[in-house]
């Protein structure tokens, strides 16, 4: 140990008569090793997100959306000659009762109905979405309760009027009281609040992303309060009969409808969403398989509906920003090799800058072995010393990072310390040759070299 730091001290004195020269030296690794820093933090932000985005969407899960204007026919064989329309029933709960009875791979199966309406309690109100759920559609998509009850079977069997609000609406119409037991009128029915899920916050780009709406502005009823007391789009009703004449007598030049208004005319699917669970992650894409034959052979050979495997998304995902973290790591590589070459360089020309001092330190009883951890510690000083300053820059790159350019950053205590172990290693792998030919020196030519 004794023999480390008196060759420690010696490198420190040297380095510090040049200064200026050991700063430009040691830049290589410095942006080497912030690049190690930042690629680090970028893939383990990566993997905290799809961690994140996995706990939003459920694990194993399958989903299931209808299509509304989707058109396939037949290649025409004459002119003229019209492949019959076939009848779809579209996208319906019975879908998802047969889906839970035929597959027993299948763990739970939840239908989802979205309807846009006025959320109204006190003389305030606001638009929102009340969605009506299965009872396994919180414990599908991981929602949890802040307070109050879960849905229970009579609400279910009977279509109650009962209500689970998200944590949103609480805070803008229940400021001042507890919610449980009070009413809340959502379109033109009255709903007694049951329950309040906790806060969770979905980001704009998942919830498009991912389908994963935000559930804080949400107002949740059961199934069968939905299709009952809301809307049943399998029922031909006198809405739909006059909807379906307007379509077919409108006249050039009426009004454009609007687009949410379009396409909840056309829009012939009783649900909105079917969300299946696999029991074994293994299973996710044999069941996608099966499910996508299913469903095409109760639709008819008609296909209207869309299977969505979100977790080979988020597994694409993850390649796609790998990839990413791969070609980072390639240039900080480079870095690295390159501020390695330029200590060597530098090294050398120390060597040949301070062969009288070898050749004075060798007559005076230094053996090689001093010489060559004087020369060596050198090195491995200015790496080291470029690695501690690229730490630095790598945090402050990585938070700059995920402030400017919206990509999430995470620094570990592992990161910092590979990063400090390469610095190292390149400190004493491209110091090692000049550190040798500085030990390997002739005293007495040293003693005449001018």
């Amino acid at each position: 140990m004794a023999h480390i730091a008196g060759s420690l001290r010696t490198a420190s004195v040297a380095v510090g008569h040049n200064k200026l020269r050991a700063a430009l030296t040691s830049l290589g690794i410095l942006f080497g090793v912030a690049s190690v820093i930042a690629m680090l933090a970028i893939g383990k932000g990566a993997e905290q997100e799809i961690l994140a985005q996995m706990r939003l969407l459920g694990s194993n899960n399958i989903v299931i959306t209808p299509l509304v204007e989707q058109k396939e026919e037949a290649a025409k064989e004459a002119e003229g000659r019209k492949e019959p329309k076939r009848f779809t029933p579209g996208l319906t709960h019975q879908d998802a009762i047969a889906i839970k009875r035929v597959l027993p791979e299948v763990e739970v199966v939840s239908a989802e109905i979205v309807l846009n309406t006025l959320i109204t309690r006190e003389g305030r109100r606001r638009t929102g979405k009340v969605v009506g759920v299965d009872t396994s559609y919180f414990r599908l998509l991981n929602l949890t309760l802040a307070k109050g009850d879960w849905f229970k079977r009579t609400h279910v069997d009977y279509g109650r009027p009962v209500a689970i609000i998200g944590h949103g609406i609480r805070s803008r119409f229940f400021t001042t009281e507890d919610p449980i037991g009070k009413p809340i009128k959502a379109g033109d029915t009255w709903l007694t609040v049951v329950g309040v899920l906790a806060d969770r916050v979905v980001s704009k780009d998942v919830s498009e992303r991912l389908g994963v709406r935000d559930p804080n502005m949400d107002v949740y009823v059961p199934l069968p309060s939905m299709l009952a007391r809301y809307r049943n789009r399998a029922l031909v009703t006198q809405q739909r009969v006059e909807a379906a004449s307007r379509e077919v007598n409108t006249q050039p030049g009426a009004e454009e409808e609007e687009e949410d208004v379009r396409a909840e005319r056309l829009n012939y699917h009783q649900l909105d969403r079917i969300v299946v669970r696999v029991r074994e992650a293994s299973l996710v894409s044999p069941v996608a398989e099966v499910l996508q034959r299913m469903l095409a052979r109760r639709h008819n050979s008609v296909i209207d509906f869309e299977i969505t495997v979100p977790e080979l998304l988020l597994q694409q995902e993850q390649r796609t920003k790998t990839i990413f973290n791969i070609v980072l790591g390639a240039i900080a590589s480079i870095s690295l090799i390159v501020g390695g070459i330029g200590i060597m360089n530098i090294m050398l020309a120390s060597v040949l800058e301070r062969i009288r001092e070898i050749g004075v330190r060798r007559a005076v009883g230094a053996t090689r072995t001093t010489v060559l951890a004087q020369f060596l510690a050198e090195a491995v000083l200015i790496s080291v010393a470029g690695g501690l300053a690229g730490i630095l820059v790598g945090v402050a790159l990585s938070y700059g990072i995920e402030q400017f350019a919206g990509i999430k950053t995470l620094v570990s205590a592992l990161s910092v310390i590979v990063a400090f172990g390469v610095s190292f290693t390149v400190g004493i792998v491209f110091g090692i040759v000049p550190a040798y030919r500085a030990a390997h020196q002739d005293p007495v030519v040293c003693l005449r070299y001018e």
